[in-house]
């Protein structure tokens, strides 16, 4: 079923999800090319064997490339709790951004009522909308510290830190990044991919204000899991 609102371009790389599993997770990509057709090409192209169930062009264009019920491949190897195979239980998002600038008003403006709509059919909670590097903060930069995840928060379709009693700042840090639902092995990756979407200022090593933020999050919530994909 095509989206309100989108263009229909369909992608051949796509497959059904494993285990007839319903998506539970929204990944934010950008596409770090030069324009919203060369992704749109590449996207739907066999021989590059990737895809995503919709692409975002800066003017607000929206293509919609893979059925929601079926297994874009857009996330590649990674994680998010237990979840080991993202691209069976996640709908993907390719944003039209080089990662270096600003994300246009228009595409904003097209994001936000099409996440807003995912949500509500799919039931997907605010918490699990993430970015390919927050599930795979090893290999992966996207949507970058360019993009605004507090616009998102204040419209419902995201989640921002806000600190709570308790969330001290002597808290471990892997420790609360996995129970948020960062892959634990990678803490140094995690830290940069988590300060990419809640402290893109922020630099240096890890310190009380990375740790205050990640409890609050980690508290407030905690990865499910809900049964992992192979």
């Amino acid at each position: 079923m095509t989206r309100e609102g989108a263009v229909w371009h369909p992608s051949p790389n796509f497959g059904p999800r494993r285990q007839a599993v319903r998506p539970d997770l929204i990944v934010i990509h950008y596409t770090a090319m030069a324009s919203a057709e060369a992704a749109l090409a590449r996207l739907c192209s066999d021989a590059h064997e990737v895809s995503a169930h919709f692409l975002i062009g800066r003017d607000g264009t929206l293509w919609q490339l893979v059925d929601d019920d079926q297994r874009a491949w857009h996330a590649g190897a990674g994680s998010w709790g237990a979840v080991t195979d993202v691209n069976s239980r996640s709908i993907g998002i390719e944003l039209d951004n080089s990662g270096q600038t600003p994300f246009s008003a228009p595409l904003m403006a097209r994001l936000e009522p099409l996440l807003a709509g995912l949500m509500s059919d799919w039931r997907i909670p605010p918490e699990r909308v993430i970015g390919h590097s927050d599930m795979a903060p090893t290999r992966k930069f996207d949507p970058g510290a360019r993009f605004d995840w507090r616009r998102l928060a204040r419209q419902g379709v995201s989640i921002w830190p806000e600190l709570g009693h308790g969330d001290a700042g002597q808290a471990d840090f892997p420790t609360m990044a996995a129970a948020f639902g960062y892959p634990m092995a990678a803490s140094q990756a995690c830290l940069t991919a988590f300060r990419s979407r809640f402290r893109p200022w922020a630099c240096g090593p890890e310190d009380a204000v990375d740790r205050a933020l990640i409890t609050a999050l980690a508290r407030r919530y905690p990865v499910d899991g809900g049964g992992a994909s192979a």
